[in-house]
């Protein structure tokens, strides 16, 4: 397939803008890339017997990765709390998160993935690291989300949350749930697909838990995918339990590696930020959904500083990638109380050259940008840019210009799963209907818990 006729931005390093640019996207991978009129001389013959699919003057862009999200999450949109609304992160999860976890069935799990997806395709995010949770439907919940990420024809790591909280046997369901599910995809070799070993947090897993699941991801040779310091809680129970704080901890504990990605990391100190970077290990942002938490702003710049791979999550938010820069963007900003805070440059390499580093510890090829030898993930943005757009500006276009309603066509490994903004491997109405479905019986079991 030829993609031609669009403005080309490939978020390289450097960054490169072409216009009237090109892309032969050949068995799922960029194979050459360049102006279009180059492209069409270089492979004529070639081009005879491909299709042609022309981005009608859009813009051209690398699909979004997204780092950390929870496609469970889905029914918690308008879910009514009753009682007091919840005063602290804890209560959060104990008034909400834990209730609704708690209610979903298999059906539930099913469809809670399926809106997910179809919301990212909507969006143009191709690639997204799950963290999953439903302690009365464990067995077989990620096989339930694999056959919906199959079905979208996206890309997905999926883990299950291993935790104590809902005693020593649902951590034992949760583990085998994450080594059954990693043992069947690394034998499966399905490209799309991969598996990590999933803990929830410090302060709900004991040491013999946190150990057992270290050990297995290392003998499985998979990441681990645990919340941090996402609230000051977390630490505090570290410290009052263990005399360290939670980095420390994971540490000591054989949790922390390249391939540990550590969701939040809101309250951690410098001291921890140098052990994180000591073992290189992933760190994601999630800042709107730590606005709504309440729970504080991560220092990022202080952990890029310190060479800290950091990128970009949801946390079960909406998949419109673009929403979470512009809110990185201007959180920092106004946290700071200095408009130099952040910036669309460290945006923009958190959102793509470093989501493309932590998506690597699945799938190795992922590269983040449009060039050759990368997967052919790619979307159409219909912005039309009244000042000048060159590679030095583009990160502030983006910002500042684009949004995830504009995507009208996504890409993935070469499969067309979005043109004109109709979905072409899934069916939104009857995903719709059936989650309403799904939801409504799933709210109903949330009320008796």
């Amino acid at each position: 397939m030829l993609i031609t006729n669009g403005t080309l931005i490939t978020m390289t390093e450097p960054n490169a803008v072409v216009e009237n640019g090109a892309l032969l996207v050949l068995d799922g991978m960029i194979t050459d890339i360049g102006r279009a009129d180059e492209l069409q001389a270089r492979h004529a013959e070639l081009l005879r017997t491909r299709p042609v699919l022309d981005a009608e003057g859009k813009l051209i862009l690398p699909a979004n990765i997204c780092a950390h999200t929870h496609f469970y999450g889905a029914f918690a949109r308008g879910m009514p709390i009753p009682g007091d609304p919840p005063r602290n992160f804890i209560e959060v999860l104990q008034k909400l998160w834990w209730k609704l976890d708690r209610a979903l069935d298999l059906d539930g799990v099913k469809y809670s993935a399926l809106v997910c997806l179809v919301d990212a395709i909507k969006h143009g995010t191709t690639t997204l690291i799950d963290h999953h949770a439903s302690p009365n439907a464990i067995e077989g919940s990620l096989d339930a989300i694999a056959a919906a990420v199959t079905q979208s024809g996206l890309r997905a790591a999926l883990c299950y949350e291993v935790t104590d909280r809902n005693g020593l046997d649902g951590a034992k369901r949760g583990f085998e749930e994450n080594v059954r599910f990693a043992e069947a995809t690394i034998r499966a070799g399905i490209a799309h697909l991969a598996a990590a070993m999933g803990v929830h947090a410090s302060f709900t897993v004991g040491n013999d838990t946190l150990g057992a699941c270290a050990e297995k991801a290392r003998q499985l040779g998979i990441p681990i995918h645990l919340h941090v310091a996402e609230d000051l809680a977390d630490e505090d129970d570290s410290y009052r339990r263990y005399r360290v704080p939670v980095v420390e901890r994971l540490a000591i504990h054989n949790a922390l590696s390249e391939k540990t990605i550590c969701a939040h990391c809101v309250h951690i100190s410098e001291r921890e930020m140098d052990v994180l970077a000591g073992y290189k290990a992933k760190v994601t942002h999630q800042p709107r959904s730590n606005m709504n938490n309440g729970v504080g702003v991560a220092r990022v710049g202080t952990m890029l500083e310190r060479g800290i791979c950091v990128g970009l999550g949801n946390d079960g938010f909406s998949n419109d990638a673009f929403a979470e820069m512009k809110i990185c963007d201007l959180l920092h900003k106004v946290h700071a109380l200095d408009p130099r805070a952040m910036g669309a440059d460290k945006v923009i390499r958190m959102a793509y050259q470093n989501n493309a580093k932590i998506a690597q510890c699945f799938w190795p090829e992922l590269r983040g940008g449009l060039e050759i030898g990368a997967p052919a993930d790619i979307i159409f943005v219909d912005y039309k840019p009244f000042t000048e757009l060159n590679a030095d500006n583009a990160a502030w276009h983006v910002l500042f210009g684009i949004s995830g309603g504009m995507v009208t066509h996504t890409i993935c490994n070469g499969q067309v799963l979005m043109a004109n903004r109709k979905l072409l491997t899934l069916d939104e109405a009857e995903i719709a209907a059936k989650a309403r479905e799904a939801a409504d019986r799933t709210w109903k079991r949330v009320v008796s818990l």
